[in-house]
């Protein structure tokens, strides 16, 4: 069987502000690039508590990044959703549209958000569709985003690919609509793996010492994607970014004197 192998980069910050710069940076640079490169920027973002504060971060008013970023350049989806109204609390969306959207010069219309209000099976084939249409796609073609970012659970879970569950195993599809038992909203609507997978960058942003057993396994242990679904990404030009505070860090191997520290994973 054929082997590939993966460059894992890790860079460890010493505490929470410092970790939200460095993605906030982040995110601008692979924009800039991006804008520069091919005139337009496609980030996927991902929810949860971790990136909020960095969507705080970019649109702040005062601060370095928001008018560093071409917002008319850019265009913003999401890597999963849970099947919720947009004003629930529990929305990946609504946490980006009070935190960034409403505070930033980025028109609705680049905005393409996954339809929680819907049902699931709805919501995945309205999102696919729209992502075909905008990029364009035919046939078997998969999109290419210039950004995608990924965090994950305790549980080793990215995006809505949860251990155990059905959309581990979509490979034909863009979106898909994934039931999650074990979770309080048990619905959710995620990008497959194969279409993170195609990504010009794709970044982990991963804090929290309930971290740092998981994302050990993930990165130096045996190959068991049905429990640790976050070893599914596994990017097509064989770079991986981490973006880690030092209690999820804590089970990897030391970084060096610049904060990083590289594994080569083969798959």
């Amino acid at each position: 069987m054929m082997t590939r192998t993966i460059r894992a980069e890790y860079r460890v910050f010493d505490d929470r502000d410092a970790l939200n710069r460095a993605v906030a940076e982040h995110f601008v640079q692979e924009i800039q690039s991006a804008v520069a490169a091919r005139g337009v920027a496609r980030i996927a973002l991902s929810g949860g508590n971790s990136p909020k504060l960095v969507f705080s971060l970019l649109a702040d008013p005062h601060g370095p990044y928001r008018g560093a970023i071409a917002w008319d350049r850019l265009w913003l989806f999401w890597v999963d959703e849970r099947c919720v109204p947009p004003d629930n609390p529990d929305s990946n969306y609504g946490a980006a549209r009070e935190l960034l959207l409403q505070r930033v010069p980025l028109a609705a219309e680049r905005v393409i958000r996954i339809e929680g209000e819907l049902a699931p099976e709805e919501a995945a084939d309205r999102y696919e569709s729209a992502i075909r249409g905008h990029f364009r796609l035919e046939g078997a073609e998969v999109p290419i985003f210039d950004v995608v970012h990924l965090g994950m659970g305790p549980d080793g879970h990215t995006a809505s690919l949860f251990p155990h569950t059905e959309a581990l195993h979509s490979m034909g599809r863009i979106a898909v609509a994934n039931e999650v038992p074990q979770q309080k909203q048990s619905h959710r609507v995620t990008l497959t793996w194969p279409v993170i997978n195609a990504a010009r960058d794709v970044f982990f942003l991963i804090d929290g010492a309930d971290k740092a057993d998981p994302l050990g396994r993930v990165l130096q242990g045996p190959y068991e994607p049905e429990t640790l679904p976050s070893q599914l990404i596994q990017p097509r030009n064989g770079r991986l970014l981490f973006l880690l505070d030092r209690t999820a860090a804590a089970n990897l191997p030391p970084v060096n004197q610049q904060g990083s520290g590289f594994l080569e994973i083969e798959r």
